[in-house]
């Protein structure tokens, strides 16, 4: 193989991993940024849109499955995992899992191999939909109190 070859490769396997960077960059700012702006304080963010609307439609004030996610971010920006567990456990739960994902469009970029045209077996896609459904119930009943941010 000539050093031409070789560094056009070398180039093409740059090219190739620069979405999934890009998308570790993307997440690296989020997180950068709500590590350094507090949602706890209030008027940094706005208020979720499915609470807003379940105080002023019900007065209830139910939470959607993603209520607490940005003082989880922050939590976890600042390394307190057990504060962002109290915060949304769902949320925390399923960063290990964006990892692997991550990590494996990574290597695949990486290695060249063929783009995949799903994330996951749809098995998989709906046991989590039921997963988000069912905590988005549970963390709005009173036995699942534990579960609101």
């Amino acid at each position: 193989m000539s050093v031409a070859n070789l560094e056009r490769r070398a180039a093409d396997r740059w090219k190739a991993v620069l979405p999934p960077l890009g998308v570790a960059a993307g997440t690296a700012a989020v997180f950068a940024f709500v590590g350094a702006v507090d949602p706890n304080e209030p008027g940094h963010y706005p208020t979720c849109p499915f609470l807003w609307l379940t105080e002023q439609a019900f007065g209830t004030g139910l939470f959607c499955p993603g209520c607490g996610t940005l003082r989880t971010i922050h939590a976890l920006a600042h390394l307190d995992p057990m504060a962002a567990l109290g915060l949304n456990p769902l949320a925390v739960a399923v960063v290990p899992f964006l990892l692997f994902w991550w990590g494996r469009w990574l290597v695949r970029s990486w290695k060249g191999s063929p783009r995949r045209t799903t994330l996951a077996h749809p098995g998989y896609i709906w046991a989590f939909l039921a997963v988000v459904i069912v905590y988005w119930v549970v963390r709005n009943l009173p036995f699942g109190a534990f579960l609101a941010p």
